[in-house]
Protein backbone atom coordinates (compact mmCIF):
# COMPACT_ATOMS: atom_id res chain seq x y z
CA UNK A 1 0.00 0.00 0.00
CA UNK A 2 1.01 3.38 -0.56
CA UNK A 3 -0.13 6.98 1.11
CA UNK A 4 -3.20 8.44 -0.39
CA UNK A 5 -2.19 12.16 0.16
CA UNK A 6 0.38 13.65 -1.49
CA UNK A 7 4.49 13.06 -0.56
CA UNK A 8 6.84 16.40 -0.31
CA UNK A 9 10.16 16.37 0.39
CA UNK A 10 11.79 19.93 0.85
CA UNK A 11 15.61 20.01 0.05
CA UNK A 12 18.68 22.36 -0.79
CA UNK A 13 22.21 21.50 -1.26
CA UNK A 14 21.38 17.91 -0.93
CA UNK A 15 20.73 16.41 -4.20
CA UNK A 16 23.94 14.55 -3.96
CA UNK A 17 22.77 12.93 -0.40
CA UNK A 18 18.91 13.27 -1.53
CA UNK A 19 18.14 10.32 1.58
CA UNK A 20 14.68 11.17 1.86
CA UNK A 21 14.41 10.38 -1.68
CA UNK A 22 16.44 7.38 -1.89
CA UNK A 23 14.63 5.84 0.88
CA UNK A 24 11.18 6.60 -0.47
CA UNK A 25 12.62 5.66 -3.71
CA UNK A 26 12.98 2.09 -2.05
CA UNK A 27 9.55 1.98 -1.00
CA UNK A 28 8.43 2.97 -4.24
CA UNK A 29 6.33 5.51 -2.46
CA UNK A 30 5.06 8.36 -4.95
CA UNK A 31 6.59 11.88 -4.15
CA UNK A 32 7.46 15.29 -5.12
CA UNK A 33 10.78 16.84 -4.14
CA UNK A 34 10.57 20.96 -4.33
CA UNK A 35 13.85 22.52 -5.01
CA UNK A 36 14.87 26.16 -5.22
CA UNK A 37 14.89 27.17 -9.35
CA UNK A 38 19.07 27.13 -9.43
CA UNK A 39 19.05 23.70 -7.89
CA UNK A 40 17.28 22.00 -10.49
CA UNK A 41 19.84 21.00 -12.63
CA UNK A 42 21.68 19.73 -9.92
CA UNK A 43 18.79 17.63 -8.87
CA UNK A 44 17.33 16.86 -12.33
CA UNK A 45 20.57 15.12 -12.93
CA UNK A 46 20.06 12.67 -10.56
CA UNK A 47 15.69 12.24 -9.93
CA UNK A 48 13.40 11.80 -12.15
CA UNK A 49 12.43 15.33 -13.41
CA UNK A 50 8.61 14.80 -13.36
CA UNK A 51 8.84 14.24 -9.28
CA UNK A 52 10.15 17.99 -8.79
CA UNK A 53 8.69 20.76 -8.10
CA UNK A 54 10.60 23.92 -8.60
CA UNK A 55 9.72 26.78 -6.03
CA UNK A 56 9.13 30.54 -7.53
CA UNK A 57 11.84 32.17 -5.15
CA UNK A 58 15.39 31.47 -4.12
CA UNK A 59 17.51 32.11 -1.18
CA UNK A 60 14.95 34.36 0.69
CA UNK A 61 17.33 33.72 4.03
CA UNK A 62 14.28 32.58 5.77
CA UNK A 63 15.24 29.02 6.10
CA UNK A 64 12.47 26.31 4.98
CA UNK A 65 9.36 28.45 5.99
CA UNK A 66 8.11 29.88 2.54
CA UNK A 67 8.73 26.69 0.94
CA UNK A 68 6.75 24.98 3.81
CA UNK A 69 3.90 27.30 2.90
CA UNK A 70 4.47 26.84 -0.96
CA UNK A 71 3.74 23.11 -0.36
CA UNK A 72 0.75 23.92 1.58
CA UNK A 73 -0.82 25.87 -0.98
CA UNK A 74 -0.05 23.12 -3.77
CA UNK A 75 -1.37 20.11 -1.81
CA UNK A 76 -4.86 22.52 -1.61
CA UNK A 77 -4.53 23.48 -5.38
CA UNK A 78 -4.38 19.43 -6.31
CA UNK A 79 -7.64 18.88 -3.94
CA UNK A 80 -5.71 17.18 -1.24
CA UNK A 81 -7.00 17.02 2.21
CA UNK A 82 -3.94 16.32 3.70
CA UNK A 83 -0.24 16.33 3.02
CA UNK A 84 2.81 14.93 4.25
CA UNK A 85 5.93 16.99 4.24
CA UNK A 86 9.42 15.21 4.95
CA UNK A 87 12.75 16.73 5.53
CA UNK A 88 15.44 15.58 3.18
CA UNK A 89 17.75 13.65 5.62
CA UNK A 90 15.28 10.73 6.76
CA UNK A 91 17.65 7.93 6.10
CA UNK A 92 15.00 4.87 6.48
CA UNK A 93 11.51 4.17 7.77
CA UNK A 94 10.89 1.29 10.52
CA UNK A 95 8.08 -0.45 12.26
CA UNK A 96 8.32 -0.72 15.78
CA UNK A 97 6.21 -3.59 17.24
CA UNK A 98 7.59 -6.27 19.78
CA UNK A 99 9.99 -4.08 21.42
CA UNK A 100 12.12 -4.48 18.62
CA UNK A 101 12.49 -2.01 15.11
CA UNK A 102 12.13 -3.09 11.61
CA UNK A 103 12.95 -1.43 8.40
CA UNK A 104 10.22 -1.77 6.15
CA UNK A 105 10.65 -1.76 2.64
CA UNK A 106 7.17 -0.20 1.45
CA UNK A 107 4.99 3.07 2.10
CA UNK A 108 2.16 0.71 4.46
CA UNK A 109 2.99 2.41 7.32
CA UNK A 110 2.55 5.61 6.27
CA UNK A 111 -1.12 4.37 5.13
CA UNK A 112 -1.05 2.94 8.23
CA UNK A 113 -0.87 6.52 9.86
CA UNK A 114 -2.95 8.15 7.55
CA UNK A 115 -5.98 5.59 8.61
CA UNK A 116 -5.63 5.65 11.94
CA UNK A 117 -5.49 9.72 12.01
CA UNK A 118 -8.34 9.69 10.05
CA UNK A 119 -10.69 7.51 12.78
CA UNK A 120 -10.55 10.74 14.68
CA UNK A 121 -12.08 14.46 13.48
CA UNK A 122 -9.79 16.46 14.97
CA UNK A 123 -6.38 15.45 14.28
CA UNK A 124 -4.99 18.62 12.84
CA UNK A 125 -1.19 17.24 12.78
CA UNK A 126 0.28 13.79 12.96
CA UNK A 127 3.22 12.32 11.95
CA UNK A 128 6.40 9.46 12.59
CA UNK A 129 8.94 9.12 15.79
CA UNK A 130 12.59 9.23 15.57
CA UNK A 131 14.23 5.56 16.25
CA UNK A 132 16.32 7.35 18.74
CA UNK A 133 13.68 7.64 21.11
CA UNK A 134 12.18 4.75 20.84
CA UNK A 135 14.51 1.94 21.29
CA UNK A 136 14.45 -1.77 20.56
CA UNK A 137 14.04 -2.48 24.48
CA UNK A 138 11.56 0.33 25.24
CA UNK A 139 8.45 -2.25 25.79
CA UNK A 140 6.80 0.22 27.81
CA UNK A 141 6.59 3.17 25.42
CA UNK A 142 2.78 3.18 23.67
CA UNK A 143 2.36 3.17 19.75
CA UNK A 144 1.45 6.63 19.76
CA UNK A 145 1.79 9.72 22.04
CA UNK A 146 -1.07 12.33 21.90
CA UNK A 147 -0.51 15.89 21.99
CA UNK A 148 2.66 16.72 21.63
CA UNK A 149 5.23 18.33 18.66
CA UNK A 150 5.55 16.13 15.31
CA UNK A 151 8.47 17.52 13.63
CA UNK A 152 10.55 15.96 10.58
CA UNK A 153 7.51 13.46 8.85
CA UNK A 154 4.50 15.62 9.33
CA UNK A 155 0.81 14.77 7.98
CA UNK A 156 -1.44 17.95 7.95
CA UNK A 157 -4.91 18.56 7.39
CA UNK A 158 -5.08 21.37 4.84
CA UNK A 159 -7.93 23.17 6.05
CA UNK A 160 -6.57 24.38 9.11
CA UNK A 161 -6.17 28.13 10.13
CA UNK A 162 -2.55 27.81 10.02
CA UNK A 163 0.80 28.88 8.13
CA UNK A 164 4.53 27.93 8.83
CA UNK A 165 5.99 30.88 10.64
CA UNK A 166 9.38 32.24 11.81
CA UNK A 167 12.72 31.00 10.91
CA UNK A 168 13.13 28.20 13.71
CA UNK A 169 11.36 25.57 15.64
CA UNK A 170 8.75 25.51 12.60
CA UNK A 171 7.62 22.21 13.75
CA UNK A 172 7.37 22.61 17.29
CA UNK A 173 5.48 25.85 16.70
CA UNK A 174 2.78 24.89 14.05
CA UNK A 175 2.16 22.07 16.75
CA UNK A 176 1.91 24.51 20.13
CA UNK A 177 -0.08 26.76 18.16
CA UNK A 178 -2.55 23.72 16.81
CA UNK A 179 -2.69 22.67 20.34
CA UNK A 180 -3.40 25.80 22.38
CA UNK A 181 -6.50 25.99 20.01
CA UNK A 182 -7.95 22.67 20.98
CA UNK A 183 -7.10 20.23 18.22
CA UNK A 184 -5.12 17.42 18.33
CA UNK A 185 -1.99 15.76 17.48
CA UNK A 186 -0.18 12.42 17.10
CA UNK A 187 2.81 10.90 17.42
CA UNK A 188 3.73 7.57 16.28
CA UNK A 189 5.97 5.13 17.94
CA UNK A 190 4.65 2.16 16.11
CA UNK A 191 6.12 4.00 12.65
CA UNK A 192 9.32 5.61 12.95
CA UNK A 193 12.15 7.52 10.91
CA UNK A 194 15.76 7.60 11.25
CA UNK A 195 17.39 11.05 10.86
CA UNK A 196 20.32 12.53 10.36
CA UNK A 197 21.07 14.87 13.77
CA UNK A 198 20.63 18.61 13.20
CA UNK A 199 23.71 20.10 11.72
CA UNK A 200 25.59 17.17 11.37
CA UNK A 201 24.73 16.97 7.14
CA UNK A 202 25.72 20.18 5.08
CA UNK A 203 23.58 21.87 3.05
CA UNK A 204 19.39 22.34 4.06
CA UNK A 205 19.18 24.50 6.93
CA UNK A 206 22.33 23.92 8.70
CA UNK A 207 24.28 26.66 6.57
CA UNK A 208 21.55 29.83 7.10
CA UNK A 209 20.29 29.21 10.43
CA UNK A 210 22.49 27.09 12.34
CA UNK A 211 26.18 28.55 12.50
CA UNK A 212 27.54 31.11 15.45
CA UNK A 213 24.68 31.28 18.13
CA UNK A 214 21.85 29.78 15.70
CA UNK A 215 21.19 27.46 18.84
CA UNK A 216 20.76 29.91 21.03
CA UNK A 217 18.50 31.84 18.89
CA UNK A 218 16.25 29.36 17.87
CA UNK A 219 15.39 28.03 21.23
CA UNK A 220 14.91 31.87 22.21
CA UNK A 221 12.74 32.52 19.19
CA UNK A 222 10.40 29.64 20.91
CA UNK A 223 10.39 31.26 24.18
CA UNK A 224 9.73 34.58 22.43
CA UNK A 225 6.45 32.95 20.36
CA UNK A 226 5.32 30.93 23.59
CA UNK A 227 6.63 32.08 26.77
CA UNK A 228 3.98 30.73 28.71
CA UNK A 229 4.72 27.43 28.30
CA UNK A 230 8.94 27.41 26.57
CA UNK A 231 12.37 27.98 28.32
CA UNK A 232 15.38 27.43 27.34
CA UNK A 233 17.80 24.84 28.80
CA UNK A 234 21.08 23.41 28.23
CA UNK A 235 21.25 19.49 27.15
CA UNK A 236 23.41 17.63 24.68
CA UNK A 237 26.27 20.49 25.12
CA UNK A 238 23.97 23.25 23.18
CA UNK A 239 21.13 25.29 24.34
CA UNK A 240 17.82 23.68 24.01
CA UNK A 241 14.26 24.52 24.42
CA UNK A 242 12.13 23.13 26.46
CA UNK A 243 8.32 23.06 26.53
CA UNK A 244 5.73 21.82 28.81
CA UNK A 245 3.26 19.81 26.67
CA UNK A 246 0.95 18.84 30.09
CA UNK A 247 -1.64 21.42 29.75
CA UNK A 248 -2.54 20.08 26.23
CA UNK A 249 -4.13 17.11 28.18
CA UNK A 250 -7.73 17.89 27.97
CA UNK A 251 -7.42 18.18 24.36
CA UNK A 252 -9.71 14.43 23.86
CA UNK A 253 -9.68 12.75 20.38
CA UNK A 254 -13.26 13.21 18.96
CA UNK A 255 -14.08 9.59 17.15
CA UNK A 256 -15.31 10.46 13.51
CA UNK A 257 -19.04 10.11 13.05
CA UNK A 258 -19.88 6.28 12.12
CA UNK A 259 -16.84 5.27 12.71
CA UNK A 260 -16.96 1.86 15.02
CA UNK A 261 -13.89 1.39 17.31
CA UNK A 262 -14.12 -2.15 19.58
CA UNK A 263 -11.41 -3.21 21.74
CA UNK A 264 -8.31 -5.05 20.72
CA UNK A 265 -5.67 -4.89 18.45
CA UNK A 266 -6.13 -3.82 14.68
CA UNK A 267 -4.33 -4.84 11.41
CA UNK A 268 -1.28 -2.34 12.07
CA UNK A 269 -0.44 -3.95 15.68
CA UNK A 270 -2.59 -0.25 17.15
CA UNK A 271 -4.64 -0.72 19.91
CA UNK A 272 -8.13 0.01 19.28
CA UNK A 273 -9.92 1.53 22.38
CA UNK A 274 -13.07 2.89 22.77
CA UNK A 275 -13.23 6.63 22.45
CA UNK A 276 -14.15 7.27 25.90
CA UNK A 277 -11.13 5.81 27.34
CA UNK A 278 -8.88 7.46 25.08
Amino acid sequence: MNPKHPVYVISKGRWESRQTVKALEKMNVPFHVVVEPQEYDNYAAVIDPKKILVLPFSNLGQGSIPARNWVWEHSISIGAERHWIMDDNIRAFFRSNCNRRDYVDSGTILKCAEDFTERYENVAISGLNYTMFVMDSSNRIPAFYLNTRVYSCLLIRNDIDYRWRGRYNEDTDLSIRVLKDGWCTILFNAFLIEKKTTMTMKGGNSDELYKDDGRLQMAQSLVDQHPDIVRVTWKFQRHQHHVDYTGFKKNKLIKREGLVVKEGIDNYGMVRTPIENV
